[in-house]
Formats: structure tokens, C-alpha cells, sequence
């Protein structure tokens, strides 16, 4: 039994569908199930037109022909016969979000949220599944939401591990006993049936609950990467593949933010021990880097950098210690405006921590944090964690840079850091 997984990136276009179609048709002999991201940045246009409903902006319409649009272009160079059923088939699959959107929004924001930005991974699924069919290829389309089960939390649901274990044996293992699974990411169901998200680019995390409840012989995660890199090829111009990594370090780099892997991806396949192995789309004969648990270190210094980032330091009004009582109020007050803290350092009267830049946010965080301490705060800083870093690695990120705080432990170096000139 085999796992794949493919993000927005390998299914852009029509072209990108093609070249995985040809990748799963390398396996035909083996069990196999694939999971699958809203294509290209679509998610992020279903944000977009979800954030528009909500606030009542007049353009709803004009987002939501513009991701049609977008899929029916995909739709129409694979299909040439605009008579076959997958036209209708994902015509239909908009007419829900249609209904919605001719009706004032009474729901939740976040209930709403899912029910519409989940519709990206049904429609992308819908198109793949349905071109392996036209292949020749022996796929069935599945529900994900069939199997995956979690609370009420929408945007953030929290898997039922005892259900989704369950169900994936009683229903979905049968399921894929004679053909290739194609199933979404990112997506569950609540025990009413209501569509929830797992959160942002949980397509990973998704990829790995199946693994786990399958009890899969490897995870395949496909990315427009050559395997996990020790930078982001977007801040450094000359980057290395780390060709071997353990469960430990895999969760830490994510953790402390790789893009390359969701943070919640490691669990579910850490505890059957499963491996992961990451792998180009591109160039899907070319080794990549292989996730295991084995106790090797990583080989060279990684960095990972977060940019947007807000750095606050909060001090007790009466220049008192910050103690443990201070600091259950702090994490309450983040935990409340859902905040996830990048990088924290206590002092004795104060305490600083820096996040992801939202606006909105920010702003109720420290009117709240305002009402008992004294907050200061800067805007438009960087973050960057080393790993297993030296002297060379940190004067080599922050030539330049004023450094803001400084975090060090055994293996981690944090630095928040803003430019000289700003």
C-alpha cells in the first residue's frame, strides 16, 4: 500500500495533470492512493470570494466566475468533447456554493469558510480521477470526508483519531482493493456532516492520516522541489538537498516553519513508522530526501525564515516580575485571538514574542494585552531559525540587519531582525 500526495502546484493546468496521471501509472500493480490539492492557488481565490460574501463586498459573483473560469479551462484541454459528464459534473459541484451565495450570511464565519473553500479539493479531485478514467486507468473517486472525522472546530478540525481509524479500514481499504483511491486533502466532516478544513496546506497532514489508518508501507509527498532543501530557494541562491532525515529534525524544520512539509505530517507516520519520501513532480526519477527514523542529523546548517513578522514585549504596568500567573494570562490572550507564537523569550520584567503579521488581529492582541501591560511593539520585522547553526551561519543572515532578539538552545538559533536602513 503506497500514498501519494500532490499540492495546487503539479495540478496548475492541463499539462500538470497529464505528467501525474503518468506518475500514478507507474504503479499499476501495487495498491495505491492518491490524495490531491485544490489546483494552483485556487484555495486562496476560494478565500478570497469567502472574506468578499462575508464583508458583502458586490464583486462575489465576478470571483466565482473567475474560478469557473479557471477550471473549465483545465477541464476543456483535457476533455475535447464539451458532451462529457465531467462538465456537468462540475457545474453541479458550483451550484452549492451559488445557493450560498444569494442568501445573506447568518452561519459562523469559519462554518462558512469551509463550506466554501473545500470545494477547491472536490473539483480538483473530480477533474483527476475522471481523466484516469479517460486513460484507461483503473481510479475511483472517494469522499475524503467519508473517512476523515473531526470536531467542530472549522478551519481547524480536530481529527476523531478513533472514528477515522475505523472508517478507513471499514470503507476505505475495501474501496481501494481493485482501483487507484483519488481523494482529497485538507478536508473532513464533522459527526453532522458538516465539511470542515483541517487548516491551511493541510493536504500533508490529510496524506498522513490515511497513511496511518492504512497502515501504508510509504508516504510520497510530490513537489516542485527536488526533496527538502536547506533553504528556500526563494532567500538563498545556492541551496542543498538533504538527502536523508529523521522523524525528530522533519518536525522541528517544520515546526519552526519549512514550507516543504505541513507541522502536523510527522505524527500519524511516526507512530506506525512509515516513511516519507519526498519527491519532484518534474523529475519524478531523481532521488529526494527520504524521512525515516533513523537517528542520523541533519548533514548541513538549514534556515528558515518568516518575513511579515510582528515582534511584541510586554511589560507588568508596575515594573513588577513577570511571573507564572503573567504569563498564563499572556498565552490565554493569544490562544484566544488564535495567535501561534514563532519565537518567545522571559525576561524578569518583561516578556517578547514574535508571530505572522494579521492586521486585524495584531490589533485586538494588543488592545487586550494593553488593558494590563505596558506593549511595545514592531511591525515589518524578519524571523530566521537555523538549525544546527554556527557563528558563520548567523553572521551570514544577519550582514545588514539590526538584531532584534536573539534565542539560542543547544541545536535551534532564532534571530528577529529588521534592516539597518528601515
Amino acid at each position: 500500500m503506497r500514498i501519494y500526495k500532490f499540492g495546487g502546484a503539479s495540478v496548475k493546468d492541463a499539462a500538470g495533470v497529464k505528467n501525474i496521471a503518468a506518475i500514478i501509472k507507474q504503479c499499476p500493480d501495487q495498491k495505491l492512493l492518491v490524495v490531491i490539492s485544490a489546483m494552483g492557488k485556487i484555495t486562496n481565490k476560494l478565500e478570497e470570494l469567502t472574506f468578499a460574501y462575508l464583508y458583502g463586498q458586490e464583486n462575489t459573483h465576478e470571483i466565482l466566475a473567475e474560478i469557473k473560469q479557471f477550471h473549465f479551462e483545465i477541464v476543456g484541454n483535457l476533455f475535447a468533447d464539451h458532451g462529457h459528464p465531467i462538465y456537468d459534473d462540475i457545474n453541479n459541484s458550483f451550484v452549492e456554493i451559488e445557493w450560498l451565495l444569494e442568501e445573506e450570511p447568518t452561519d459562523a464565519p469559519d462554518y462558512i469558510y469551509d463550506q466554501i473553500v473545500s470545494i477547491g479539493e472536490i473539483i480538483s479531485t473530480k477533474i483527476v480521477a475522471t481523466y484516469l478514467e479517460f486513460i484507461g486507468t483503473n481510479a475511483k473517486w472517494l469522499d475524503a470526508r467519508n473517512y476523515i472525522h473531526t470536531d467542530n472546530t472549522y478551519r481547524e478540525g480536530k481529527v476523531n483519531w478513533k472514528k477515522t481509524e475505523s472508517e478507513i479500514q471499514k470503507k476505505l481499504l475495501p474501496a481501494i482493493e481493485n482501483h487507484i483511491g483519488i481523494t482529497q486533502g485538507f478536508i473532513g466532516s464533522t459527526s453532522e456532516n458538516f465539511t470542515t478544513t483541517l487548516g491551511r496546506d493541510g493536504s500533508d497532514y490529510s496524506a498522513a492520516i490515511f497513511s496511518a489508518g492504512l497502515n501504508a508501507d510509504s508516504l510520497t509527498i510530490w513537489k516542485d522541489v527536488p526533496g527538502v532543501l536547506n533553504a528556500d530557494p526563494k532567500w538563498f541562491d545556492e541551496t542543498e538537498r538533504i538527502p536523508k532525515l529523521s522523524y525528530h529534525d522533519a518536525i522541528e524544520l517544520a515546526y519552526y516553519g519549512a514550507t516543504i512539509i505541513h507541522p502536523k505530517t510527522i505524527k500519524p507516520i511516526q507512530n506506525k513508522n512509515i516513511p516519507l519520501y519526498v519527491r519532484s513532480f518534474l523529475a519524478p526519477n531523481d532521488e529526494g530526501t527520504d524521512i525515516t527514523g533513523a537517528k542520523n542529523h541533519l548533514p548541513i546548517p538549514s534556515f528558515i525564515f518568516k518575513v511579515d513578522q510582528v515582534l511584541i514585549s510586554i511589560f507588568p504596568k508596575d515594573f513588577s516580575f513577570i511571573i507564572e500567573e503573567n504569563l498564563s494570562e499572556i498565552f490565554n490572550l493569544f490562544h484566544n485571538h488564535k495567535i501561534k507564537i514563532n519565537t518567545m523569550l522571559n525576561s524578569a520584567i518583561s516578556f517578547s514574542v514574535s508571530f505572522d503579521h494579521d492586521a486585524k488581529k495584531t490589533e485586538k492582541l494588543i488592545a487586550d494585552l494593553s488593558k494590563d501591560y505596558n506593549v511595545k511593539y514592531n511591525t515589518g520585522v524578519e524571523l530566521v531559525t537555523i538549525r544546527y547553526y554556527n557563528q558563520q551561519t548567523i553572521d551570514r543572515v544577519t550582514a545588514s540587519k539590526n538584531i532584534l532578539l536573539e534565542v539560542k538552545s543547544r541545536n535551534t538559533c532564532q534571530i528577529v531582525m529588521k534592516d539597518k536602513n528601515s
